[in-house]
Formats: C-alpha cells, sequence, structure tokens
C-alpha cells in the first residue's frame, strides 16, 4: 500500500511539475508528433490558419481523416496515424479552427456545420475525394455533422466514444458562454488532472495521461490564456446548442461505434434540469442505445476501458480499428 501511495504521489508531482510550461495561442513552442502544415483560408472575413499534419496514401489505398475531440488536439491521433500509414493508408489530421496550432479568432460563429466545411475546404485543397472519418470525443460529433453534410465523400465514418449520445440540450439547464468562459478562467493544472482522472481514467493516472494535458496547462500559464479562454468557451457552448442527437437516424454512410464502456463522461452532468433522474455518461448503455438508432451500425465494445481507449489499450483498439477496416475493404470488394 505504501509503495502505490507513494507511486500515485511521484506521478501527480511529475504532472504538475509540467505545470510550469508556457505555451501561447497556437501553441508556438510545442513540437507534435507529426510534421505540422498550415492552410490559409478565409471564413467569416477572417483570414485563419488551419494546422494539420497530413500523410500520403499508397497507390490505390484511401484517406483516413481524424478528428480530434474538445480537450485535445490532432497530436494525439499520431499512434493511430502511423498505424494507419504502416499499412498503407492516407492520414489527414486537422486541428480545427479554436483548437491546437490553428488560428484563436474571436467573434468566430462556431459551428459544427463550419468546422466541418473548413474540413472539407482542406480536402479539397489536398485532393482528397472521399476519405474514411474518424471522429473521437467532440471530434464525434463534428465527424457526424460532417457525414451528414456531405454523405458523398464520406466511406465510412468511425465514432471512438463520441459525446453527444445524450440530449444534453434537454436533460442539462442551459448555460451562455460567459458561463463557459468563467469555468475557462478558473482551471488549473490540478483541475484538468483531477477531471481527466475522474471521468475518462476510473481514478487512474499515469505519466502518459499527464502528457496530454501538458499542451492546455501551458495555455493556461500563457500570455494568451484569456482568448484561449474565451474561444474555449465559445467551443463548449456549440456541444449544447448544436446537438446531433436527433440525427443518428438519418445517417446514410456506414458507421461503427467504438466504445470503451467504462466511459461516464456528460457535458453538463453538473447542472442538469431538475426533475432529470436519469445517470447520465453510461457509456455502457449509450453505445448500444445509438447503435439501434443509426442505420445498419456496427457496435465494437471495449469493457474496461473508458473515454481514451486509444491511450489505455491501444492494441486492443488497434484490433478494433482493424476490423472495420478490412470489413469496408471486403464490401468494396
Amino acid at each position: 500500500m505504501a509503495v502505490a501511495t507513494l507511486f500515485c504521489t511521484l506521478v501527480t508531482g511529475s504532472a504538475l511539475a509540467g505545470s510550469e510550461v508556457k505555451y501561447d495561442a497556437e501553441l508556438t513552442g510545442l513540437t507534435y508528433q507529426l510534421p505540422v502544415s498550415h492552410y490559409q483560408l478565409e471564413s467569416q472575413g477572417q483570414t485563419l490558419s488551419m494546422a494539420y499534419s497530413f500523410i500520403e496514401p499508397s497507390e490505390g489505398m484511401p484517406v483516413v481523416t481524424l478528428l480530434h475531440g474538445k480537450n485535445f488536439n490532432g497530436d494525439y491521433w499520431a499512434p493511430t496515424a502511423r498505424f494507419l500509414e504502416k499499412r498503407g493508408y492516407g492520414v489527414l489530421v486537422p486541428d480545427q479552427i479554436g483548437f491546437g496550432k490553428s488560428s484563436k479568432p474571436l467573434g468566430y460563429q462556431f459551428s459544427f456545420s463550419v468546422l466541418a466545411g473548413n474540413t472539407r475546404a482542406l480536402m479539397k485543397v489536398l485532393g482528397i475525394e472521399s476519405s474514411i472519418v474518424f471522429g473521437h470525443s467532440m471530434g464525434g460529433m463534428l465527424a457526424t455533422r460532417f457525414a451528414l453534410q456531405y454523405p458523398q465523400v464520406v466511406d465510412e465514418l468511425v465514432l471512438i466514444n463520441p459525446i453527444g449520445l445524450e440530449p444534453y440540450h434537454l436533460l442539462s439547464e442551459y448555460k451562455d458562454v460567459d458561463f463557459h468562459f468563467a469555468n475557462e478562467m478558473r482551471k488549473t493544472a490540478a483541475g484538468i488532472q483531477k477531471y481527466q482522472q475522474t471521468f475518462y481514467y476510473d481514478g487512474q493516472w499515469s505519466e502518459a495521461y499527464a502528457k496530454l494535458t501538458e499542451f492546455a496547462v501551458g495555455q493556461i500559464n500563457g500570455p494568451d490564456w484569456e482568448r484561449v479562454a474565451r474561444v474555449n468557451a465559445q467551443t463548449t457552448d456549440i456541444i449544447f446548442t448544436q446537438p446531433v442527437f436527433a440525427e443518428f437516424p438519418a445517417l446514410s454512410v456506414p458507421t461503427s461505434l467504438v466504445i470503451g464502456t467504462r466511459d461516464r463522461t456528460a457535458p453538463g452532468r453538473g447542472w442538469k434540469r431538475e426533475g432529470v433522474d436519469i445517470e447520465m455518461g453510461r457509456y455502457d448503455q449509450l453505445g448500444k442505445l445509438t447503435a439501434a438508432r443509426i442505420p445498419n451500425a456496427k457496435l465494437y465494445e471495449m469493457e474496461g476501458l473508458g473515454h481514451m481507449p486509444q491511450v489505455e489499450d491501444f492494441d486492443q483498439y488497434s484490433e478494433i480499428i482493424s476490423q472495420i477496416l478490412a470489413n469496408l475493404q471486403s464490401r468494396k470488394g
């Protein structure tokens, strides 16, 4: 017991020691695991820079587009990208506008439709006519919107522990952008760890998990934190005001759900409406319920894994991804 306690203390201390790092709004000085390029686009009267990584496909192989979650950026997709690259797939990993190394525009009208449009524009510039689209966490909401908006270019939709599987706007009280901004300004390194440790990793913590929070901690300490916090508040708002929940039955593309059943992520849990007594974030139930609402969806459940199956158990996760891709190839003949 004493050894376990000491280990926990050392890991936690190490993670919090990283809280001294400082990054600006575009994470200057943070090196991603994949080479990063920038796409300049005009959107809503602003010239913006969209960071992305792109790996060319082998001859005749498709491209997989990887859409990141709310509390992340494209960098955490690197192991998945390398796994796909070894098998000949092309890989596109964008940082959405408002995230990662991309622009953080104030006064921007964020929506999943706008982010999907930006992603489609980037694909066109790179000559990507169609793609397999992966989305994790909030990236699952974006991927769903992308598939609804551009079904003709989606070969397969793969949702990995997506949020948006519940009607948050009906279960929780509405909170405006100012509320979310105030929450952002109260964030600390310890608070980020506590949230992810509790809801992503079932109380566990490690150096690998801590590494995924370094960029966010650095921005809190950095010179542009108020700007980043305002943008973060706007992108939090769309989780509640632009649901995809009701539109799952309208999906017309082949869809796979990859669900770590231990996940308990539930935006809005802290301000549920009066009289709402259901337990939110029960992914052991939500995966099955959602798969039943999406035409011809296939469900892959991973027992004992949470919100980050690609981090917690990459071997099991990659086996499922291989199976999904093999099934797609067999359907195509």
